[in-house]
């Protein structure tokens, strides 16, 4: 309690401690986006197995999210604690394993830092309350999915949904906006991108999007309420068009090669939930409507 009282009174000690808890959950992010797509693919292939009434794999070694120990991809070392200090081991390992010397991706310690940054960013804008310890969680969520999404196409329901639920809950003490406006953001976000959907898939025959699109915006309408959705797609649709083309231009892809529209969706709907008021007042101003 007294840890608590004193935080609450420290606005600084506050942002500090959020930074550090965020640098270690980034190192913890970075098993979650690795670990999970192959929890989710293992668990897939046993669900087909039985429902083709085919033989089960043979039994394998604990997988989940704590175990085993974290390795060298290259060479099996298993990472010390002493290795894993987010940032500062990349540092003193001169970014190559401790063993073999291979290097090991700027990935890790720049999703340890971000995540660490924008901790830090939403302590320091919400002060030490209920919104900043929410959102904390929220931002979290995104960053893992964004990641995942990123590298497999994939926004798993087992992140998604319950920060959805997270959200509702969150809104019914009127922490971001009132349970009503959430529970119509929640509905008109998942039927906004569906209707879309569709509307492509008939006029094109071809899968615009996936079903993952609609539950984070449908997420995303839960916590901010319906009032947050034209922006989210606005500024999603703007972000995602020019780094798509940026992206493609880069690999020398055609523009048919499908992008993962999932972390646009993210990093607009957490902009819209920061700052969305002042966007919207500021682009009306701007255009004489005030």
């Amino acid at each position: 309690m007294a840890v608590l009282q004193f935080l609450a009174s420290h606005g600084l000690a506050f942002v500090l401690v959020s930074l550090l808890v965020g640098l270690l959950l980034g190192s913890f992010l970075n098993v979650v986006v690795y670990r999970l797509p192959l929890m989710l693919e293992r668990d897939w292939k046993m669900q087909a197995r039985e429902i083709l009434d085919l033989p089960g794999e043979p039994a394998q070694a604990t997988f989940n999210l704590i175990l085993p120990n974290s390795q060298c991809p290259h060479c099996g070392h298993e990472i010390r604690p002493w290795e894993n200090i987010p940032v500062l081991s990349y540092l003193a390992l001169r970014g190559k394993c401790a063993s073999c010397k291979a290097p090991i991706s700027k990935r890790y310690p720049l999703v340890e830092l971000a995540c660490g940054l924008l901790s830090a960013y939403v302590a320091w804008h919400f002060g030490f309350t209920w919104q900043a310890g929410a959102l904390l969680l929220l931002t979290w969520g995104l960053l893992a999915m964004s990641l995942i999404d990123a590298d497999h196409q994939l926004l798993p329901d087992s992140l998604v949904l319950p920060l959805l639920w997270l959200g509702l809950i969150a809104n019914s003490f009127g922490l971001f906006a009132s349970l009503g406006d959430a529970l119509w953001g929640a509905v008109a976000g998942y039927l906004s991108l569906w209707s879309v959907y569709w509307l492509f898939k008939l006029v094109t025959g071809k899968e615009g999007m996936g079903y993952g699109d609609f539950k984070l915006l449908a997420m995303l309408g839960a916590w901010g309420g319906w009032q947050v959705l034209p922006l989210t797609i606005l500024l999603s649709s703007l972000v995602g068009a020019v780094l798509g083309v940026i992206m493609l231009r880069l690999r020398n892809a055609e523009t048919s090669t499908p992008i993962p529209f999932g972390p646009y969706l993210a990093i607009a709907g957490w902009i819209a939930l920061l700052w969305g008021e002042q966007i919207t007042g500021t682009y009306l101003q701007f255009a004489g409507f005030r």
